[in-house]
């Protein structure tokens, strides 16, 4: 499934428009400003007594230099509608109506490096270290920002920084003809007074303060509800059948109604995780390739986009863009009052296959059948592909100091699933893959 929603439903928002996406440049006479503008942002506190540092937009940097901005796409702004504006967008199969409030990442060490093709099978093999840009920058991306993103569709994007030369190495012009490795982080959110404040305002302050406590690198904050029954919700949008888990449909097979019908949910994600060496999807689309790092212009400006997917932590399975689900959170908040769904309440929750709070094995819901077909006829599961599954799995170095060398027998639980899959959601100008270095407990791979 794509990301992008129809530009109509955009029309109106100020600063907005479609683009293509071989737009990379931004220093063109009479169409952008040279200074990006300043995001709204107040002054908050760490809650170890710091005030975050105030965000300094950068200068168009022109001929020769990078501007680095980073973006969540349209869902990042609008969420997943149910029934969808778009059957071919992102939206949650089993009819949840999925409204993201506040979308808060922290994002770190953008680093260029020579020799992106060093190796072809490796993605994880470059050449050295040529410039870099830190932050650490906290961002609202459901805030969108007044850029158009690389995803097109109304996708925004905010500046961040400016890289204009080989800081790295003595300070050399980047050479138009030559392609750099690209990669950033996302790190966990810091309490020492480090992090620059791109767009939170003062009621994102607790919010912070949660991720500094809690160590979270991406944080997610809104409502799901349940609509697969609602007015609207019509034509092969309304066709919502439940699987049993001894195979074939039926209807009753589960009591869908015991799962509460809306909630709030506060997820934070202790997954910093490097993006390494990224594939650049402008320049891959334009040529059907898979076309590694970034390349400067000689007249202007390039714009490289930092973009961070929504939608990976409620994938079925740990193949790239697969559908998303929520049943299988709500139903492990059967009976609670005004639940509000947590991460780390998945500790312990099988996903193969997935029994609810009363630990009784869960179908599949299928809310759209021409557009989606359960995976299989039998149980709700998840699929992790190759990489191994272990309920009963022990991981090693899970404090913070130990992050770097941390890693685990096998996928233990559906926490270990949402960790791991979301920690793919780095990408380089909307679709790009990278390399994936995970710097928490996590089965050993960089995918």
């Amino acid at each position: 499934m794509n990301r992008s929603l129809p530009s109509f439903l955009f029309l109106g928002v100020a600063g907005v428009a479609a683009c293509s996406s071989s737009d990379d440049t931004s220093n063109t006479t009479g169409t952008k400003p040279t200074t990006y503008d300043t995001p709204a942002a107040d002054s908050i506190s760490d809650g170890n007594g710091h005030q975050l540092k105030t965000f300094v937009a950068p200068v168009d940097p022109g001929a020769g230099g990078i501007v680095i901005t980073a973006s969540g796409e349209v869902n990042a702004i609008s969420g997943y509608p149910y029934p969808p504006f778009d059957p071919s967008s992102t939206w949650m199969v089993d009819g949840w109506s999925f409204k993201i409030e506040k979308y808060i990442v922290v994002v770190d060490h953008v680093t260029l490096w020579s020799d992106p093709n060093k190796s072809p099978s490796d993605q994880s093999q470059h050449g050295a270290q040529v410039a870099h840009a830190d932050g650490p920058f906290v961002v609202d991306l459901h805030k969108g920002g007044t850029l158009d993103g690389k995803g097109g569709g109304g996708e925004q994007a905010v500046a961040l920084t400016t890289i204009t030369s080989q800081n790295d190495n003595g300070n050399a012009a980047f050479d138009p003809t030559v392609q750099y490795g690209f990669g950033f982080s996302t790190v966990q959110a810091p309490g020492d007074g480090s992090a620059i404040n791109v767009n939170l305002d003062a009621s994102e302050q607790a919010d912070y303060q949660l991720m500094v406590k809690n160590g979270y690198s991406v944080y997610y904050y809104g409502t799901a509800t349940w609509a697969g029954d609602t007015p609207g919700a019509t034509g092969d949008f309304a066709m919502c059948t439940e699987t049993n888990a001894s195979g074939g449909t039926s209807a009753g097979a589960y009591d869908f109604t015991q799962l509460p019908q809306t909630m709030t949910f506060q997820l934070g994600f202790s997954t910093p995780t490097n993006y390494v060496n990224c594939i650049n999807y402008t320049l891959s689309e334009q040529t059907n390739a898979t076309i590694r790092g970034v390349q400067v212009s000689p007249s202007q400006s390039d714009i490289e986009q930092v973009t961070v997917h929504m939608d990976h932590p409620f994938w079925e399975s740990f193949e790239e863009d697969t559908p998303v689900h929520w049943d299988q959170i709500a139903a492990q908040y059967i009976g609670v009052t005004d639940p509000v769904a947590h991460v780390e309440d998945m500790i312990g929750v099988p996903f193969d296959p997935f029994t609810d709070k009363n630990h009784v094995v869960m179908p599949w819901r299928d809310c759209e059948a021409a557009e989606y077909t359960p995976p299989g006829n039998g149980a709700m599961s998840f699929d992790t592909l190759s990489v191994p599954q272990d309920p009963s799995g022990t991981c090693t170095g899970t404090t913070p100091a130990d992050f770097s060398t941390a890693s685990c027998t096998g996928i233990r639980d559906y926490y270990d699933f949402m960790r791991y899959t979301q920690s793919t959601q780095g990408h380089l100008n909307s679709q790009g893959l990278c390399y994936i270095d995970r710097q928490f407990p996590s089965p050993a791979g960089g995918s």
